[in-house]
């Protein structure tokens, strides 16, 4: 694959994940209708178990990437996303159904992993950044069409459907990596998958400080914008009333933080990945604070509240694709057990702080903005403890 060739493929891979989630939005609330789950919280489950099964199995893919290479381990989990999205179109309950999602979850992993390491296999520093920030930004379309493309599937059939698509969507990408795609991982870089060698991979990703703090940063700040998909669904069409609009509201979010990565690619060579993640979560701290006073006070209005979830989700733009090349940079030996890692940690992370926080929803946007407010802070703290070397 030449440049621009891999820049959409691995954008496309990523995007499978974003698919997974974005286009089952708006067919909550049928599926919850015929599966018997009134509660619009507990509906939310089918989001963040399929993001805990996700993150849970980037640890097996990371070895295994590592070990027998990038694209067979790509193949492996595209083939168990699109079994499972066949699975979840077929559920006879919502157990079931949340059972199938788990599983998709799992398959899922193993393009988030197989991404960020064939990035790193080919590229480092800023350069990585820019090209990380290349694929957001085209991957960020499918957020934008997703929930689109859901509530227009409700349109002609069934919930099930959507679940269907996704089937199709693994199988699909499954052909591109097939045909195009060649092997990136070094034969030097090849690894053992005994236990004592994946042991000691994961404990030096863990216990490498310039690897360690951006990637709990990236977990926090990850939390944010699954604290707003979480939400997304309750806070537009029930707070705000926004009935079948709803998935262009949301798409307007999305768009923006296309627009940032976008803007990233172009800034990230002149300004640097460090300091340009610790300006954009200012901003994102300063908005989220806003947010919260307009909700607390009862002023938070419909374009109030898109005007500051745009701002908030486009500093995210500039901060996930940076702290994850400074966590990278020191890992081109070992680049699918620390991209394994990271998503581990991030995905799990974002499931559980998004989770939570939409579980808080009141029927108000006040709760999900504490909790972005919140976690905005504890990010920004955090890169407080990041070697000097990531100073920005």
């Amino acid at each position: 694959m030449g440049f621009v060739e891999l820049v959409a493929f691995l954008a496309i891979i990523m995007a499978l994940n974003a698919l997974a989630i974005d286009v089952v939005l708006p067919g909550l609330p049928a599926l919850g209708d015929e599966l018997g789950v009134a509660g619009g919280n507990q509906r939310q489950l089918v989001i963040v178990v399929y993001l805990i099964g996700m993150g849970a199995s980037q640890l097996v893919y990371g070895a295994l990437a590592d070990r027998i290479g990038r694209r067979p381990t790509l193949l492996l989990g595209l083939g168990i996303y699109g079994v499972a999205g066949l699975a979840s179109a077929v559920a006879p309950s919502f157990g079931a159904l949340l059972i199938a999602r788990v599983a998709q979850g799992l398959g899922a992993g193993s393009p988030r992993v197989v991404a960020v390491s064939i990035a790193r296999d080919r590229y480092r520093g800023s350069e990585m950044a820019q090209v990380m920030s290349l694929v957001t930004m085209v991957f960020m379309v499918v957020p934008v069409l997703a929930p689109s493309i859901g509530q227009g599937i409700l349109w002609v059939a069934s919930w099930r459907w959507i679940f269907g698509v996704l089937a199709v969507a693994g199988a699909l990408v499954a052909a591109w990596a097939g045909l195009r795609l060649a092997e990136t991982l070094p034969p030097e870089h090849r690894r053992s998958l005994s236990p004592r060698a994946v042991a000691r991979g994961l404990r030096e990703v863990l216990t490498t400080r310039a690897t360690a703090v951006p990637m709990v940063a990236m977990a926090l700040t990850h939390g944010v914008v699954m604290a707003f998909v979480t939400s997304a669904q309750q806070v537009y069409q029930e707070t705000f009333d926004v009935g079948a609009a709803f998935p262009l509201w949301f798409a307007l979010i999305a768009l923006t933080m296309s627009v940032a990565a976008f803007g990233n690619a172009r800034l990230v060579r002149t300004l640097g990945p460090a300091a340009l993640a610790r300006r954009a979560l200012h901003v994102m701290i300063a908005t989220a604070g806003i947010m919260a006073a307009l909700a607390a006070t009862d002023h938070l209005g419909l374009a109030a509240y898109e005007v500051l979830a745009c701002v908030v989700l486009m500093g995210f733009g500039f901060v996930g694709s940076n702290l994850n090349a400074l966590a990278m940079e020191s890992m081109g030996h070992l680049a699918g057990t620390a991209s394994s890692v990271l998503g581990a940690v991030t995905t799990i992370s974002a499931a559980l702080f998004g989770g939570a926080v939409g579980h808080l929803y009141d029927g108000t946007a006040l709760p999900l903005a504490l909790g972005v407010l919140g976690l905005a802070l504890l990010a920004r703290a955090t890169l407080w403890l990041a070697p000097s070397t990531h100073a920005g």
